[in-house]
């Protein structure tokens, strides 16, 4: 048999490409920002040539982007096989801003490169090199299929391309030669023959459940009552806001940047993790926006889906997604906010106890191993049903600066994609000792996002007060720009 090599996407990889449509995209993205002068081309304008030379060299270490998508015959499941016409110019691109370029201009730029979908026919991913930015700065704007990565791995692929130091040596760009395809008949026989195995899997599961009967027992109640949990809390409803119409194909991305010193001081002294400190800041801003809407938010029913990372430190650095979606009830109506903070405590400590994870990892296995649709099912009912009205996602990174070519990085938000009925979703990264928030927003809906972000900046100065008696803390960078 002629060599061939292909990578099967998981359950819930292929989840995400089967919840996309034409207004709904599934991509992840980020935009980065760095110093200029290190990687000017002596001209006033910035070495392109170098940044994509050096895209190029990281990519031999992450072949999962130098992959297309090809599907199952008859079965159509997703498997990634390497791409023959790979074109690196398709997928780092390079553009400018009108000097000097408004850090609101490039927010508006992220906002529409975020609402274009990625090409199904190519690898799902582009990174845009953005010169012209005010103060001698440059970004760049990355997106990734979330059939690719989730926000842990693809943090540590966009790392690859990064350095602990400020050394601009070049790494050599070695391109390996793409691996033949497999035939469709290959795709077809291996997959009938996965799912074959299905049942041998169970039946040696059954064979270690009679040698170990308690451990056996006691996890299968473990996972019969996750199931029970994820299921109710996908046919529990939450309240209608405006947050949550249909949504259409357009974006707003907008950021806030907060000090990591001014809460772990409040930390220390109020307790709760950093997640804790980001849930009850965004209660606090979202009821607030609410009731600016005129919405009474009293004893509205909110609830935040929460992703949570199930990868092993072995499995860092791979491609796919290994998370569990989570979920919290937000309390938006209460105003004080020490109250706020230790609700959320109790909420994310009873969550954390829960058997929600358990219950998503079984959903997660069956999808994988006999049918793709039950975890689509059960992403759709999730969104349909509105079990949750907004998504909030917090990823840790360096904490420490990183270098592109010499040139440091700055800041970077992070883009979390919207579901179907979620006009709003915020995602976090750690980077150099600050807190770095990422909004995305439908373009109809929310006109007013600058509103929210800004109210989201003064709910944790507000928290970061309660711990330092009323001194001011650090200001959160959310002003207008």
């Amino acid at each position: 048999m002629a060599f061939s090599h292909y990578d099967r996407l998981s359950g819930i990889d292929a989840t995400f490409l089967a919840i996309e449509t034409p207004d709904v995209h599934m991509h992840v993205g980020a935009t980065a920002i760095f110093e200029a002068a290190p990687l000017s081309d002596g001209t006033g304008g910035l070495a392109f040539d170098r940044i994509q030379s050096e895209v190029d060299s990281a990519l031999q270490e992450t072949p999962r982007f130098l992959q297309k998508l090809e599907t199952v015959p008859v079965l159509d499941h997703p498997v990634w096989v390497d791409d023959r016409n790979f074109n690196l110019g398709y997928h780092v691109r390079h553009t400018s801003l009108p000097h000097p370029g408004s850090i609101r201009q490039l927010k508006r730029l992220a906002g529409r490169i975020m609402s274009q979908k990625l090409d199904r026919g190519k690898p799902l991913w582009e990174m845009w090199v953005v010169e012209g930015i005010e103060e001698d700065r440059f970004a760049l704007i990355l997106k990734a299929h979330h059939c690719m990565v989730d926000g842990i791995s693809g943090f540590d692929l966009f790392a690859r391309m990064m350095r602990l130091d400020a050394s601009i040596r070049q790494r050599p760009a070695l391109r390996s030669l793409p691996r033949p395809a497999p035939t469709q008949r290959r795709l077809l026989t291996d997959e009938l023959l996965r799912r074959a195995a299905f049942p041998i899997s169970a039946l040696r599961a059954g064979v270690g459940a009679v040698l170990h009967p308690r451990d056996t027992i006691s996890s299968i109640q473990e996972t019969v009552l996750g199931l029970g949990e994820v299921v109710a809390a996908g046919l529990t409803p939450t309240s209608a806001t405006p947050l949550n119409p249909e949504i259409g194909p357009h974006r707003r991305f907008d950021w806030l940047r907060f000090d990591l010193t001014a809460i772990d001081a409040a930390r220390a002294r109020l307790g709760g993790t950093l997640n804790d400190f980001v849930l009850t800041a965004a209660s606090g801003s979202i009821g607030r926006f609410l009731t600016n809407r005129g919405v009474p938010v009293k004893d509205l029913v909110f609830r935040a889906q929460v992703p949570m990372s199930i990868r092993t430190e072995a499995e860092r650095g791979s491609p796919g997604n290994r998370i569990a979606m989570l979920l919290a009830d937000l309390p938006l109506g209460e105003r004080d906010p020490r109250k706020r903070l230790n609700r959320v405590i109790k909420t994310t400590q009873s969550m954390k106890r829960s058997r929600q994870r358990a219950g998503v990892e079984l959903l997660e296995e069956l999808s994988d191993r006999v049918l793709t649709s039950i975890f689509v099912f059960f992403a759709n009912l999730a969104s349909r049903q509105r079990s949750f009205n907004v998504v909030i996602t917090n990823v840790p990174g360096p904490q420490r600066p990183i270098y592109l070519l010499g040139s440091r990085m700055l800041e970077v938000y992070p883009l979390v994609p919207l579901a179907v009925t979620q006009a709003l979703g915020i995602a976090l990264v750690t980077y150099d000792q600050a807190l770095h928030w990422g909004f995305n927003a439908d373009w109809e809906a929310i006109p007013d996002l600058h509103d929210l972000v800004t109210a989201t900046g003064e709910e944790m100065e507000q928290l970061c007060k309660l711990a330092v008696g009323g001194a001011k803390p650090a200001a959160a960078k959310a002003r207008r720009r």
